[in-house]
């Protein structure tokens, strides 16, 4: 018993970089300690790319199993949680391409030319309010947005990425934002009006 608890308190004290070492000789307890400290991460980055939790765990091994790859060409002196979230994210970009193949896209014409007012939004929304939000978005608005929005890509980027037009991939993110609108005030803040908006 207190040579299970010591091996515990070992594996918490191990180091990033001696996990990945270890990983790389091809240690397995050291690979499912690496997978276990770095998937809640690595779910809740495939969570907002897809529609459900199945999906996001196959997008979370896939990409472990992509790590484990590559693991040799992780630079020893930069972030692992960065290197793996870069993974992560193609990874979820890879499965959303495979699927999107019946997924019409919106060119930029198509948007009405419209100023929109943000409106005031509660803080008190909890994670699984914004991931039910997100959930509701066609997967085009849903990728681009997370793209733009939280991982910091540029249009031209998300673009390449997804392999449609820079006016394709603005026009997904304006449409993308304004269902949000949309459904934050009809599931959340239907006691506002349209003006505030």
């Amino acid at each position: 018993m207190a040579g299970m608890r010591r091996s515990a308190e070992d594996d918490r004290t191990l180091s990033d970089l001696e996990l990945i070492r270890r990983c790389s000789e091809g240690e397995s307890r050291a690979q499912e300690l690496l997978y276990r400290r770095y998937f809640s991460f690595a779910m809740s980055v495939c969570i907002r790319y897809t529609r459900d939790q199945y999906e996001a765990m196959e997008i979370v091994n896939d990409s472990y199993m992509k790590v484990l790859d590559n693991i040799e060409e992780f630079d020893g002196s930069r972030s692992f949680r960065s290197w793996y979230g870069r993974i992560v994210v193609n990874s979820a970009i890879d499965n959303y391409r495979r699927n999107s193949k019946h997924v019409s896209h919106l060119q930029i014409s198509d948007l009405e030319s419209t100023e929109i007012e943000e409106p005031s939004i509660s803080a008190e929304l909890s994670a699984n309010d914004i991931l039910s939000l997100f959930s509701k978005l066609p997967d085009n608005y849903r990728v681009t947005f997370n793209l733009f929005e939280i991982e910091g890509y540029t249009h031209e980027e998300i673009g390449q990425m997804l392999q449609i037009s820079t006016s394709t991939s603005r026009s997904n993110l304006s449409r993308a934002k304004k269902m949000l609108r949309d459904l934050y005030k009809r599931n959340f803040n239907s006691g506002i009006s349209n003006e505030a908006l």
